[in-house]
């Protein structure tokens, strides 16, 4: 009898090696150049960051008025993000990112002349309206142009992308500070021109064509339904939104609560930078080994978990006596922001009509400037009046209660989807319809069976409605 073959286990390092293409591979050449412009647009983010810090320490501004700005800027971003989804479905992903990039461009250039106070606010709003602009028509583009079986995966890339882009920037910046803050706003707004010629030269168009060969008579016939009103009638959907704000709202205390309950604690602002590094730090080396055990996952599992984490995260945060029991407060909290930034946007584009992806990824967005806007306000405003404690106790309960929205509102969204399985295919094929999205297409008809949730949520969006969503639309 021959003696058997016995392979060798791979080592160590063939097991990373190979765990590194995997994760990588099966995506379309146009998700990588998008890859590139947003990473190439992270590594410019230099002026939101510093923004306080240059109109407090250079200009001689109060903190007051610092804030102040801040906001505008914020209220900027929460002004263009519906807009810029309408944009998106009429004009195209990609006329819409070369303009909100252009104009991010000029605006920040335009920043950094800018002298009197009012005339600094008035730009800083257009920064944010600018900057924040081109997120629905990226995250609208990367839904069409991949599969559905490897979005989860796609949009985790993405944010890995975002937050590697922004380590490497808040570091830069502070040493081209050294030589001068005009500096910052003339770099960021050269990176953002080099984002835009990325997408100018490498992205084709992605936006499904009405009426074209590719669309189903009813994608066609739903196209011309789909306006801002559908989305705010679109109850799943905005039931979802409302829930993220919840979560976004967590996760905005980390940057203004956090550091003012740890200042009052006795704690130095090195401290904090120590424990806010722990963030960056673990999403860079997790976000895409976590993607790699939770893509084919249950959503509505990963989402409750996320929830739970984040919100039980901050509520450690309460018992916090030392740097160490910060740091494992932000480690719990970051795990929950890992899972559930890819699988979140992995729902939205479930319950997003085929041409209606802008409209509905910019109320998304939405809530992401909302929470901007209204969390920093109001953890200052308990923190002051009831003390850090409760806000770190309500955190956990704002948790809870998402983790609870997340249960009760996915727990019958296989079954729903499935009915739909005739259908999964047509959705399928109907998101074939550019050059750049069309190896994405192929593979998302030949992956319908192992996607039906995706499939017929979306044919469910574009055609005669589900229970809660009005057929007449």
């Amino acid at each position: 009898m021959p003696t058997p073959i016995i392979e060798p286990r791979p080592r160590g390092l063939s097991r990373v090696r190979r765990a590194a293409v995997e994760s990588v591979s099966g995506l379309p050449r146009q998700f990588w150049w998008l890859w590139t412009s947003t990473l190439v647009n992270r590594l410019g983010s230099f002026v939101a960051t510093f923004l306080a810090l240059y109109l407090t320490v250079e200009r001689g501004y109060s903190a007051s008025y610092a804030g102040l700005v801040g906001a505008v800027y914020g209220l900027g971003g929460v002004i263009s993000s519906v807009g810029a989804g309408v944009l998106t479905d009429r004009l195209g992903r990609r006329p819409t990112m070369l303009a909100a990039q252009l104009a991010t461009a000029a605006s920040v250039a335009l920043l950094g002349f800018m002298t009197d106070p009012v005339a600094i606010a008035a730009v800083a709003g257009l920064v944010g309206m600018a900057s924040n602009a081109s997120r629905p028509a990226v995250q609208a583009m990367m839904a069409d142009i991949v599969a559905p079986k490897d979005r989860v995966r796609a949009f985790s890339l993405n944010y890995w992308a975002i937050n590697l882009g922004f380590a490497i920037s808040s570091t830069a910046a502070g040493l081209i500070a050294e030589h001068g803050y005009l500096a910052l706003f003339l770099g960021e707004a050269t990176l953002v021109l080099a984002c835009a010629l990325v997408v100018f030269c490498k992205l084709p168009e992605s936006r499904p064509e009405v009426g074209g060969a590719a669309d189903a008579p009813a994608d066609a016939a739903g196209a011309e339904r789909v306006s801002m009103l559908t989305v705010l009638r679109d109850g799943r959907f905005m039931t979802v939104v409302g829930l993220n704000l919840l979560l976004a709202s967590l996760f905005q205390q980390a940057y203004v609560s956090m550091p003012v309950s740890m200042g009052r604690a006795g704690f130095s602002s090195a401290d904090f930078g120590l424990v806010i590094a722990v963030n960056g730090v673990l999403i860079v080396l997790l976000q895409i080994p976590v993607t790699r055990f939770i893509e084919h996952r249950s959503p509505a599992m990963l989402l409750i978990g996320s929830a739970l984490l984040a919100g039980y995260g901050f509520g450690l945060t309460a018992l916090a006596g030392s740097v160490a029991m910060y740091a494992v407060a932000v480690a719990v909290w970051t795990l929950g922001e890992i899972i559930n930034s890819p699988t979140q946007m992995g729902l939205v584009v479930r319950l997003s009509p085929l041409h209606g992806r802008g409209r509905y990824q910019g109320m998304y967005a939405l809530s992401w400037s909302v929470a901007s806007l209204t969390a920093p306000l109001l953890g200052g405003t308990v923190i002051d009046h009831y003390g850090a404690d409760v806000l770190w106790a309500g955190c956990a309960a704002v948790g809870t209660v998402a983790a609870l929205g997340y249960g009760l509102l996915l727990r019958n969204l296989p079954e729903r989807a499935a009915g739909s399985g005739a259908a999964a295919a047509d959705t399928g094929k109907a998101d074939t319809t550019t050059a750049g999205a069309a190896a994405a297409g192929a593979a998302d008809a030949d992956g319908a069976d192992t996607d039906v949730a995706d499939a017929g949520t979306a044919d469910g969006c574009v055609g005669t409605g589900r229970g809660e969503m009005p057929s007449n639309r």
